[in-house]
Parts: C-alpha cells; sequence; structure tokens
C-alpha cells in the first residue's frame, strides 16, 4: 500500500455547507475503502490547511481516482501527497548511487 496525504481547504460551497462535512467524511471513508484502500485518518487544522487526511491506497490510479472523486464534489480544493514511510525510504537510500 501507498501512503498519501491530503492537504484540502473547503471552497466556499463547503464552509457554506459546513453542517453536512461529518456526513462527507463518512463517504470518502467508505470510498477509500471500497477502493481497496486503508483510512489513516481525518483531522480539521489549524493553519494554511483546513483539513488533513491521511489514506492508504494500492498505487497511484486509485488514490487519483479517489482524489478526482474527491474534488468534483466542490467542498474541497485539495493537494496531495505521496508519502514514504521509514523503510521505503531505506530502500530508496539503499538505491541511491
Amino acid at each position: 500500500m501507498e501512503t498519501y496525504i491530503i492537504l484540502a481547504n473547503y471552497t466556499q460551497k463547503g464552509a457554506a455547507n459546513i453542517k453536512e462535512s461529518p456526513a462527507r467524511i463518512q463517504a470518502v471513508r467508505k470510498a477509500v475503502e471500497a477502493a481497496g484502500g486503508k483510512w489513516g485518518g481525518w483531522y480539521l487544522t489549524m493553519g494554511q490547511y483546513d483539513i488533513v487526511l491521511i489514506v492508504q491506497a494500492p498505487n497511484a490510479q486509485v488514490a487519483a481516482s479517489l482524489l478526482l472523486a474527491i474534488g468534483s464534489q466542490g467542498n474541497v480544493s485539495t493537494q496531495s501527497l505521496r508519502a514514504f514511510t521509514e523503510e521505503e525510504f531505506k530502500g530508496l537510500g539503499a538505491s541511491v548511487p
């Protein structure tokens, strides 16, 4: 599984419908799990981003599909980061010439 950190900000639509957020969070969780992924956590944050979401996906195509589905709702704008575990980093570091 590949780990992804999703940074999101509410759009005007998302902020106007903030009371619907708990249901939307559950819908995203179900979509992640239905796509074969794992839910790592959802956090409301203060600062540059409103939300940090951590998920694991089988591959980049699944992650991209999930991000497109989330973005298509118009409630948040996202930026995604592929995160590497310490073990993955060790493997990458070993291959550096």
